[in-house]
Formats: structure tokens, sequence, C-alpha cells
């Protein structure tokens, strides 16, 4: 009995002796860092897999199936995702029990990428194994990308090309084995009249139209102010000057939408109906299944890219996200400019010249509590404040000839980057005045022992030494406001705007436009999307993208506060 007792205490002891070392909870610590670590590495592969694999070039398959009226059929298609259904709930749904195997317990089903939405209804459809009597894949099935509409996948029959071994302007057919080759001709041809559309419209037509609503506003103007002055003659000389070039500039124009224009593509689907599609509204072609991986790679690489620098299309379950890439960036630095010197400000003022007292411990906790409200309430104080009250009242001062249109009286960029520098203003405050605190007093004092001021001191040894620390808050800020979504719905943020904020007229920055964000166009796609299956790869790679992109953001602050941390420390950088 007594040596029990002794083995008992002497376990009681080891473990009280391994509590009171702390081990135990450097080894808890140890854990919830790794399971956050994998967690963060799991949702970014997820993002990954299901995002990136849709650009993808998957092969067409030619499916044979028995539909529910007992009828053949065949489809060309994208298989995208295999699927189990409990053989139950495939009976409760009204699905037809010839398909149900005996001793089967789950129905294994296909969704199937159909295209050809205008001539065949929905574009993805589910289609059961044990409807399926064969899958083939031919190697002469064409998918098509279309302006409109989604893609077609189907047999190349016949395409119009303009004639340009005739005298006369007009089109030939070329039919058999040469029509792929004349599709991706044609195709570079229509590739280079869209970018000469583009420049014009974006260039000289833009440039034109700004000019005559700056006209129009100047005279609007005059007007108002109840004078005649010779300006009025010179702007309706000026104005009748533009019109005469913009008449010129849009003949051009049309010129380039008639050659544009020109030419149908025929397509054959799997049971043999024909598709007629203008040649205007094709994008791109390419034929999977007989390509390489070398060349599915480069056809990937090219997907990618264009989801990257070209503009949505198809309430944003087609094209790419140029747009919202350029907005969220753009936001982000505007906001960062904005919020450091404020934020810097008050953290210098807190610790370095306020009194310390109630009052500034109120101040300290009111700050810390604004990084807690609800990201929401920064949007409606921004659309009441920002927006309706200084808005409004800068475009009743400097604006007036514009009204009722708002110019500044309506959500855009600038309102929308300082709601997100009030959001972000608490974290730089609470993480400046911490480095602040850090900072040794001798350093203060022996610095002012040497004839500095307080002023010197503070620029040259204090805020040097702090810049770590104000680069935390700053890289803390940026992390939050690059993921807000809730306040920029109020504040400027759109589903789609059709120009950038950022461009060659004067004066080159809109602080007055609207702007898309990466992290509304998640929103709007995953649950706004009328095509909820087109839409959900897109969700994922946007979503990829955006966390991408905060990591950058994150990556360059911290790799500047690395720098200044060696610096001030004594260490070559």
């Amino acid at each position: 009995m007594t040596e029990l007792t002794e083995q008992a205490n002497s376990k009681g002891s080891f473990f009280q002796r391994w509590f009171a070392s702390g081990e135990p909870w450097i080894w808890m610590n140890a854990a919830a860092v790794g399971i956050s670590v994998t967690a963060v590495i799991g949702i970014l592969l997820l993002l990954a897999v299901k995002g990136l694999a849709h650009f993808w070039p998957a092969d067409i398959a030619l499916i044979s199936y028995q539909s529910e009226d007992g009828k053949p059929r065949q489809v060309y298609g994208e298989l995208i995702e295999r699927d189990v259904l409990p053989v139950q709930q495939f009976l409760e749904s009204g699905g037809p029990a010839a398909w149900v195997d005996e001793n089967a317990e789950e129905m294994q089903r296909w969704l199937v990428k159909t295209g050809n939405r205008k001539v065949a209804g929905p574009d993805f459809r589910w289609i059961y194994a044990a409807q399926i009597s064969a899958i083939d894949y031919p190697a002469g099935v064409v998918a098509i990308e279309r302006l409109e509409w989604g893609n077609a996948y189907g047999l190349p029959l016949s395409i119009q090309v303009p004639d340009t071994g005739s005298r006369a302007s007009g089109l030939r057919t070329v039919v058999g084995e040469d029509v792929v080759a004349a599709i991706a001709k044609r195709l570079e041809q229509t590739t280079a009249i869209r970018e000469q559309i583009d420049g014009l419209e974006s260039g000289v037509l833009n440039r034109i139209n700004n000019d005559l609503e700056r006209l129009r506003l100047e005279r609007r103007k005059i007007e108002m102010a109840g004078i005649q002055v010779p300006r009025l003659q010179s702007i309706a000389q000026r104005e009748q000057e533009l019109r005469d070039e913009y008449q010129t500039s849009s003949a051009q124009l049309r010129a380039f939408y008639a050659e544009l224009n020109q030419g149908v593509l025929r397509i054959e689907t799997a049971e043999a109906q024909e598709i007629r599609i203008k040649v205007s509204d094709v994008l791109h072609t390419w034929q999977p299944n007989p390509m390489s991986v070398l060349e599915k790679t480069i056809l990937y690489g090219s997907n990618l890219w264009r989801f990257l620098s070209e503009n949505p299309r198809e309430a944003n379950t087609e094209g790419g996200v140029f747009p919202a890439i350029f907005g969220t960036v753009l936001m982000v630095l505007l906001m960062t400019v904005i919020v450091t010197p404020f934020g810097v400000i008050a953290a210098v003022y807190l610790r370095e010249y306020a009194k310390q007292g109630p009052l500034v411990r109120v101040i300290r906790v009111a700050v810390n509590n604004l990084a807690g409200v609800p990201s929401i309430v920064y949007g409606v104080f921004g659309l009441g404040f920002f927006v309706y009250f200084l808005g409004g009242n800068l475009d009743q001062l400097f604006y007036p000839e514009a009204l009722p249109a708002p110019t500044f009286g309506t959500p855009g960029l600038m309102w929308a980057s300082l709601t997100l520098a009030l959001l972000t203003v608490p974290v730089v405050i609470v993480s400046t005045e911490a480095g602040l605190t850090r900072i040794p007093r001798s350093l203060r004092e022996g610095s002012m022992a040497l004839g500095a001021t307080q002023a010197e001191t503070l620029f040259k040894v204090i805020l040097p030494m702090a810049s770590p620390a104000i680069l935390t808050g700053v890289i803390l800020a940026v992390a939050r406001a690059a993921g807000e979504v809730a306040p920029l719905m109020l504040v400027g943020v759109v589903k789609l705007a059709p120009t950038l904020p950022l461009d060659a007229s004067f004066p080159y920055l809109h602080l007055d436009r609207k702007f898309m964000h990466l992290g509304f166009h998640i929103y709007d796609v995953g649950f706004q999307s009328p095509n909820v299956e087109a839409a959900r790869p897109l969700v994922y790679a946007t979503a990829l993208l955006l966390v991408t992109l905060i990591v950058a953001l994150n990556l360059t602050a911290i790799t500047l506060r690395g720098r200044l941390e060696r610096l001030y420390r004594g260490v070559e950088s």
C-alpha cells in the first residue's frame, strides 16, 4: 500500500512539475498554429483546384444517351463533374425506375456543359450513367467562345470570309478541310478590327465626348452668370469643330463595324442541327480533342491571361476581371495614402504631446471600440456624410452648372477610399502608438540633451525607429480594406463600370467615378448570377485572385518593414 501511494505521489508530482514548467501550453500553442496553417493552406488549395481547373481546355465528348421519354439522344459537351445520388432520392424525384439497378444503392450522374444555349436550352445538364450508352471523343468537333450565349460546340461546316481576290467586294464560302484554317485566319482579322474599334472608341471619340461635355458645362456656367462674353462664340466654334471631327470618326467607326459584321460560321450539333453564328460574335475557337498536353498548356496560359486582362461579359459569368483588379488596387492605394498620415498624426499626438490623463484614456478606449464597429455602419456613415453632405455641398459650390446631375454628390472612388480609411484608421493608430511606446525614453532625452528640439527628435529619431510598427498597422489596414465589401456597396462599387477611374483624359484620375471591386465581384457572381453552374468556377478563381492580391500587397509592405528594421538596428540592408 505504501509503495502504491509513493508511485501515485511521484506521478502526481511529475504532472504538476510538467504543467508548472509551461511545456503543455507551448505544445497547445504549436498545435493551434499548425491547425490554423493547415486550414489556410486547405482553403487556398480548394480555391486553386476549383478555380484554376476552369481554364483548362477539357476534351469535348460525344455522349449518346436515352432521354426520359425513351428516345435516343446525342450531345456534345464537356464532362465537368461526377456526382452520386441515393436511389431512393432519385426515385422520389420522379426518375424512371427502369434506370435503377436492383443491387445498386446509388445513381451516378455527370454534370455536362453542353453549350449551344440559344438553341438547346440550358448549357449545363445532369445526365445519369444509366442513360448513357456510349461516350466518344471525335477529333473534328470545335469549341467556340462567343460574345453572348456562352460556348457553342459542333462540327464546323463552312465559314464566309471576305473575297480578297475579287475586284468587287463580296464574300466567299469556305467548306471542307479548309474550314478550320479559314476560321483561325478570319478570327485574326476580326481581332485586329476589334482593336481598331476599341482604340477609336476609347481614344478619339472618348476625347471628343469629354471635350464637348466640358464646353457644355463652361457655356452653361457663363449663361447662369447672366453675362455675354466673347468666350461664348469661341465655345460654339470649338463645339462645331468637335462635331465635325466626331462625324468623321463615326463614319470610320461604322466602316470598321461593317467590316467586322461580314460573314457567318455554320456548325452542326451532335443531332445534325445546323447553327449559324455571326463571325463578329466569335471570340475564340479551339479543338481540344486532338491537342497535345503542350498545346493545351499553352491554351491554358492564354485563357488565364484573358481572365486577368479582359472585361467581364454575360452578367460577369464570362470574360475577365481586369476592371475589378484595377479598381481594388487603386482604391487600396488611395486608402493607404489617406489613412497613414492621419493615423500616424493621431498616434503621435496621443503618445508624445497629449497630457496623459482621463481624457486621453477615454480617447484610447474610443479608438479601440471603433476597430470593432461593423463595417456596414461605416458604409451608412460614408453614404450620409461623405456622399450626401460633403459631395452635395461640393456640387453646389463648385459644380452648379452640372446640376441636377451630381458630380461628387454620388458614390464614387474618393468616397469609398475615405470610408475605408475611416474604417481602418483605428488599426493604424493602435499599431503606431504601440511602436512609439517601445522606444526607450532615454533616446528622447539624449536627443534633446544634445540640443535637438522636440520636433527634430520626433522626425529624426522617434518616427524612423517607429516606422516598422507604422508599416505593421498599414499592412493590417490593407488586409482588411482589400477584403471589405459591405460598405463599398453603399459608397461607390458597382456591378459593371463602363470606364476605369484612371485614363488618358484630363484630370486622368477621376475620383468621382464608380469602380469595380474583386470582393463585390465575388458576391455578384456567386449570389446574383442567373447561370449558377457557369458562375461557380469563377467564384473560386476570383476569390483566389483576391487572396493572392492581398498577399502581394502585404508582402510588399512586409519587405519594406524588414528593410527598415534592419536599417535602424544598424544591420546592412
